[in-house]
């Protein structure tokens, strides 16, 4: 648990891990909360941030658009090898997401995943509500296009973004317990303008960040294999 720390450092901290596999050959999960922070990704899109105000914009190297970090979320990386687990890109992905899916179970909340839209999200009218969602991910022809998310009825709860670098694998996901969701507001989540993001305190389940901190990080060293 590495407290609250600057978002830059980490993401520098989290490249040189990854880029010395010699002097780092063991895999970690950090786990932390950031100072307030819009990072965008690889497919970024500055017109995505539609007033900043005082937060710092930082680009970075992973995938997906714009999220924002701040006080009360929290933001797990963890720093793996995939080659030796076996595990490819899609399933990596697929057990991030189970990971906090499984978190949320903890507190009593049913987290979904929307076709062609990376991250969790739950239902507004009934967080706790076991029935999948029409929009849930469905098998396709290869090569056919993702479907258009409809996120009608949902809000974000937990964001994710990768990068991957000779199978080692680093940035990671971000789950929202009790923050300031204003500066949502301040841009199109992930890309999509209108998205509507949530915490657990929102819909009405009282966790602390230590709480919620630790169950994500057990979920994610029991799914990835982390000693």
């Amino acid at each position: 648990m590495l407290g609250r720390v600057d978002y830059a450092p980490i993401f520098q901290a989290m490249k040189d891990f990854t880029a010395d596999s010699v002097s780092h050959p063991q895999d970690q999960l950090w786990i932390c909360e950031h100072s307030p922070v819009f990072t965008l990704g690889l497919a970024g899109r500055p017109e995505h941030v539609l007033a900043r105000g005082d937060i710092p914009v930082v680009p970075t190297d992973r995938g997906g658009q714009v999220t924002y970090h701040g006080p009360g979320q929290v933001v797990a990386y963890p720093l793996i090898d995939l080659k030796p687990r076996g595990i490819f890109v899609k399933e990596y992905v697929y057990r991030l997401e189970e990971a906090v899916i499984r978190t949320l179970a903890h507190f009593g909340v049913t987290g979904h995943r929307v076709g062609g839209a990376p991250g969790i999200y739950v239902r507004l009218d009934d967080p706790s509500g076991h029935a999948a969602l029409p929009q849930r991910p469905q098998r396709r022809v290869p090569g056919s296009p993702a479907p258009q998310p409809d996120f009608d009825g949902l809000g974000k709860i937990a964001a994710l973004g990768i990068k991957v670098s000779s199978h080692r694998a680093y940035h990671g996901v971000a789950l929202n317990v009790a923050l300031d969701l204003e500066p949502f507001l301040r841009i199109n989540p992930c890309g999509y303008a209108g998205l509507k993001t949530v915490d657990l305190s929102t819909i009405g389940v009282s966790a602390t960040w230590d709480d919620a901190a630790h169950e994500l990080a057990a979920q994610l060293q029991r799914l990835l294999a982390l000693s």
